[in-house]
C-alpha cells in the first residue's frame, strides 16, 4: 500500500468520525472536516489542480472577493465570504478522500444514525417540552427550546424549524435508500430491513412535526422518486389519492373541501393553504421579499450589492430584520450579480450532471453488470445525488446557506457525488484506452 493510500485511509476514518459528531457538536465536527480536507489537500494537493472545476471555483472565489469590494455594505461582504471559501476548501478536500459506492453507503448510514437521536430530541421538544440548560450551550453549540421554534414547531438542536426540515429532509432520503436496498435483502438481513423500517418512521414523524410546507413536498417527490425505482404503481396511484385529498381539503371550493377536511388533519391543510397562520406582517411574506429582491437585481444586476447585504437594504426599506429572502438563488443573484450566480450554478450543476450521465452508463463501469453488488452500488449513488437535489429544491423557498451544518453538509454530498463521479469518469476513461 502507498503512503497515500495509508494517509488516505486514516483521514478517511477520521472524516467518518467527525461526520458523525457535526450535527450533535457542529463546532467541533466542522472543524475536524476542515481540517481534514486541509490535510488532504496538502498531501495530495496536485491531484486537484488537474480538475477544471478547481479552477471553477478559483474564478469564483476570485469573483467573491471582487464583489466584496463593491459592496453597498463591505464589512457584511466580508464575512458573508465565510459562507463560501472555507467550503469550497472542505469540497476539494473531501472530494479526493471519497471514491467508492461503499463510502456514499458509510455516509449515508453514519447519517441516519445521527439523525435518531435529533429526530428523538426533537420529538421530545414538541411533545414533552424538553429543553437543555443554557449553561451547556458553549459545549453543544445549540440550545434545545422547549416547545420548538418557532413555539409548536419542531426545531430539535437546530436554531429555527426550517432548518431542521432541511436536515431531516437530507437524513430521510438517505434513510429510503438504505431501505430500498435493505428491502431488496430482507431475507438475508432481515433485522436491518425491520430496523431501517423504524428509522424511517421516526424520521419522517419528525420531519412532519416541523411544520415545513417546503420540506413535506419534497418529501414526498422523494419517496415518489423511490417508489418508481421499485416500480410499485399500486403505490404511487394510492400517494396520488392521498395527496389530492390533502390539496383538496386545502383549496376545494365549498361544500368538497368540507367533506375532505372531515377526513384529513386540519394540521395539513390548514398548514399548506396558510390559515394556520393568518396575522403575518406583508413584510414577512415571501412574495414581498421576492419582489424586493427582484428589484435589487434590476438596479445591480453585474456586481450585485455584496454577500449578507440583503438583510441591511430590507431593514432600510421595510423596517424590519431578515436574514434572507427565502430563495438562495434570488438572493445569489442580488448579492453576487447574475454573473456570480450563474457561474456558481454551472459549478454545481456540472457535478450533478456528470454523475447523472455516469450512473445512466452504470452497466460499462462494473464487472457484473446487473448483479446485486451493481444494483446496491447504483442504487447508493442514486440516493445520494437524489439527497442533493432535494436540499437544492429546498432552498427555492427557503436560505439554509448560513446554518453551519446544512451548509457543510450540502458540500459534502456534492464531494461525495464528485469524488465518485470523477473516479468512474476515470475508470472509464481507462477502459476506452485498452480497447
Amino acid at each position: 500500500m502507498s503512503d497515500w493510500s495509508e494517509a488516505k485511509e486514516k483521514l478517511w476514518r477520521w472524516g467518518q468520525g467527525m461526520f458523525l459528531i457535526f450535527p450533535l457538536l457542529p463546532t467541533w465536527g466542522s472543524l475536524g472536516l476542515f481540517l481534514i480536507a486541509c490535510v488532504t489537500l496538502k498531501q495530495h494537493g496536485k491531484a486537484v489542480l488537474k480538475r477544471p472545476l478547481t479552477w471553477g471555483l478559483i474564478g469564483l472565489t476570485c469573483w467573491l472577493l471582487l464583489t466584496t469590494f463593491t459592496a453597498e455594505y463591505q464589512q457584511e461582504a466580508g464575512l458573508g465570504l465565510a459562507n463560501f471559501i472555507p467550503f469550497f476548501i472542505v469540497f476539494l478536500g473531501i472530494s479526493l478522500l471519497i471514491e467508492t459506492p461503499h463510502q456514499l453507503r458509510r455516509l449515508a448510514e453514519l447519517g441516519v444514525i445521527t439523525a435518531i437521536p435529533v429526530a428523538i430530541l426533537g420529538l421530545g421538544q414538541v411533545i414533552g417540552n424538553w429543553t437543555t440548560p443554557e449553561s451547556l450551550q458553549p459545549l453543544l453549540g445549540w440550545i434545545l427550546a422547549a416547545n420548538g421554534n418557532p413555539s409548536g414547531r419542531l426545531a430539535s438542536v437546530f436554531m429555527y424549524a426550517n432548518i431542521a426540515a432541511a436536515y431531516l429532509l437530507v437524513t430521510f432520503t438517505f434513510a429510503c435508500g438504505l431501505w430500498v436496498e435493505a428491502y431488496r435483502q430482507r431475507r438475508e438481513k432481515l433485522w436491518r430491513w425491520f430496523s431501517l423500517n423504524v428509522i424511517v418512521l421516526i424520521i419522517a414523524l419528525a420531519l412532519i412535526l416541523t411544520s415545513s410546507r417546503n420540506a413535506w413536498g419534497i418529501a414526498f417527490l422523494v419517496g415518489i422518486s423511490f417508489i418508481i425505482y421499485l416500480k410499485w404503481r399500486w403505490l404511487l396511484t394510492l400517494i396520488g389519492i392521498m395527496i389530492s385529498a390533502i390539496l383538496g381539503a386545502a383549496f376545494a371550493p365549498s361544500p368538497f373541501n368540507l367533506w375532505l377536511r372531515q377526513i384529513v388533519p386540519r394540521y395539513f391543510w390548514a398548514r399548506i393553504n396558510d390559515q394556520m397562520y393568518t396575522d403575518r406582517a406583508v413584510e414577512t411574506l415571501r412574495s414581498t421579499q421576492w419582489e424586493f429582491t427582484w428589484n435589487l437585481i434590476q438596479e445591480n444586476p453585474f456586481f450585485g450589492w455584496g454577500l449578507r447585504n440583503f438583510t441591511p437594504l430590507y431593514q432600510e426599506k421595510m423596517e424590519i430584520w431578515l436574514g434572507h429572502p427565502h430563495n438562495l438563488f434570488l438572493m445569489l443573484a442580488a448579492e453576487i450579480g447574475i454573473l456570480g450566480m450563474i457561474l456558481l450554478l454551472i459549478l454545481v450543476g456540472s457535478a450533478i450532471v456528470r454523475a447523472s450521465l455516469i450512473l445512466s452508463i452504470w452497466s460499462a463501469l462494473t464487472p457484473t453488470p446487473k448483479g446485486k453488488q451493481w444494483q446496491q452500488d447504483q442504487l447508493i449513488f442514486l440516493t445520494l445525488i437524489i439527497a442533493f437535489c432535494a436540499l437544492t429544491l429546498f432552498n427555492f423557498l427557503d436560505v439554509t446557506l448560513f446554518d453551519l451544518r446544512i451548509n457543510l453538509l450540502a458540500w459534502l454530498l456534492l464531494a461525495a457525488i464528485n469524488g465518485v463521479g470523477h473516479y468512474y469518469r476515470q475508470l472509464k476513461l481507462g477502459l476506452k484506452l485498452m480497447d
